[in-house]
């Protein structure tokens, strides 16, 4: 069983990987909307595992 922690910085990374693949596809294909839209699921998914890693802390 995974804990909420766990999830959050899987999904996290998850979105990380997304995004930079996004991002670098927008701008091989010189698509600045792509490109942007690959820059936010980056952030979010950094911002995620982050909140992962806190709720490890709390949890012990």
């Amino acid at each position: 069983m995974t804990t909420s922690s766990t999830h959050d910085q899987v999904e996290g990374k998850v979105h990380e990987i997304k995004g930079a693949i996004k991002e670098k596809v927008g701008e091989i294909t010189k698509n600045p909307t792509l490109q942007d839209q690959g820059t936010a699921e980056r952030i979010q998914g950094t911002i995620e595992k982050k909140i992962g890693e806190i709720k490890q802390v709390l949890e012990k």
